[in-house]
């Protein structure tokens, strides 16, 4: 479930720490090589030079005395200490220090061959961290185009756009900025704002269907739930695995088919009905919508019944004569929820179904069906996040409980959890 998308955001994370990292570790050897140049730099001193114009102005041996005065003679006791050597500490900025011989030898180059002396590395040196990453800062042009990469693949598995925008934003404001101090810091501080991105999108609050139940009770009604929707999402289905999720919750649900354009839709509806053992109030093909779910009603409060759960037409968001048919199944039952079912595996039409049908009758809350079979993952994301109502059930197989109330949580673990 959700595969494609759990890839797409692996990935990234995979690609960010990866460039960051390849980026300072090419900084590092760059500091390093300036730090040998420097250190040579340092090394050639103007001694050398010195001396080698002093030895052109002596003169050779056979060769006349032009009046250049010769050099005088050092005593034993000037060559020994002119033989000493003076050492010179060079602090370096990776941790390590060493020492440099200078020679003043007369007439002779400095030795570049005397033995330095090392000082211990340290324990950060010894473990293989990046001590030079403890001042790296993230810019957003280390990751603008991993980004932008992500925003496209994202909408290439039907992620909607104004959700996509999201993430890369909140990510983007997440993560620059950041100071890392270790190369592991990168692929923690990308899960983590990603995480919290997709768990931003999906917080939108639902209401507890339990509490409504015993609210209801209380006052002496059922609680009633519309399913609207287009044909082939499994509208139906849905309705009878909703009515065995409450009856294996103890409570006594009732059906209406208010879907009476296709007989169809009733012979259907019948026999999920008669499979789980529910109660189904049923007219002829063409009759009023409206009164069967009025009557579905009328039977819960006399047999003491929570739930009525009212089939209507499949129908397109653009049939306006089927839409006002159920506008007048809401005006006449007044339901405590409408619920808007969609394919997950239709992606962004489903979202925009759901944001015709919420213009039109308005939606509380969505079930998702199929999403068993869903590896983009872009309706689950997208949709409740776009029009700002709550997934209340996700549609898991073809049997009657294969239907799970939706927790954002979940779906986070789903896209963040172990491969």
């Amino acid at each position: 479930m959700f595969e494609s998308l759990k890839k797409k955001l692996s990935g990234t994370i995979g690609q960010i720490s990866e460039k960051i990292s390849k980026e300072e570790e090419e900084a590092q050897k760059e500091d390093k090589d300036k730090e040998i140049s420097e250190k040579k730099d340092i090394s050639e001193t103007p001694l050398e030079k010195d001396i080698s114009e002093n030895e052109e102005d002596i003169a050779k041996p056979g060769e006349e005395d032009k009046g250049i005065p010769e050099i005088p003679k050092k005593d034993e006791t000037d060559k020994e200490e002119s033989k000493k050597t003076k050492k010179t500490r060079i602090s370096r900025p990776w941790g390590k220090s060493k020492t440099k011989e200078k020679t003043k030898e007369e007439g002779k180059p400095e030795d570049k061959s005397l033995p330095r002396e090392e000082i211990e590395p340290s324990e950060d040196e010894k473990s293989g961290l990046f001590s030079f990453v403890r001042h790296k800062t993230i810019s957003e042009n280390d990751i603008d185009d991993i980004l932008f990469e992500l925003e496209m693949s994202l909408l290439e598995g039907d992620v909607a756009l104004e959700v996509a925008e999201q993430i890369i934003n909140t990510v983007k404001e997440d993560l620059v900025g950041r100071k890392i101090k270790r190369r592991s810091d990168v692929a923690e501080f990308t899960r983590d704002a990603l995480k919290k991105a997709i768990s931003d999108i999906l917080a939108v609050e639902g209401q507890d269907l339990d509490a409504l139940i015993k609210l209801k009770k209380k006052q002496g009604e059922p609680l009633k739930l519309m399913f609207v929707g287009i044909n082939g999402t499994g509208k139906t289905t849905s309705i009878a695995k909703v009515a065995t999720y409450f009856i294996d919750k103890g409570y006594k649900p009732v059906i209406a088919a208010s879907d009476t354009f296709r007989a169809g839709a009733i012979e259907q509806l019948t026999h999920h009905a008669d499979k789980i053992g529910v109660k189904i109030i049923k007219h002829k093909k063409g009759a009023d919508p409206a009164a069967v779910a009025f009557d579905a009603v009328e039977h819960a409060r006399a047999q003491g019944k929570e739930l009525v759960l009212v089939d209507t037409a499949g129908r397109m968001q653009t049939n306006v004569n089927l839409m006002d048919e159920m506008k007048k199944i809401k005006r006449v039952i007044n339901p405590d929820l409408i619920l808007f079912v969609g394919d997950a595996l239709t992606g962004n039409d489903a979202v925009e179904q759901a944001r015709k049908f919420d213009d039109a009758v308005g939606i509380d809350g969505i079930i998702l069906t199929k999403a068993d079979a869903d590896a983009k993952g872009g309706a689950a994301l997208s949709i409740g996040h776009v029009i700002n109502k709550p997934i209340l059930f996700l549609g898991t197989g073809q049997s009657y409980s294969d239907i799970m109330e939706f927790r954002p949580e979940w779906m986070v673990e789903q896209v963040f959890g172990e491969e």
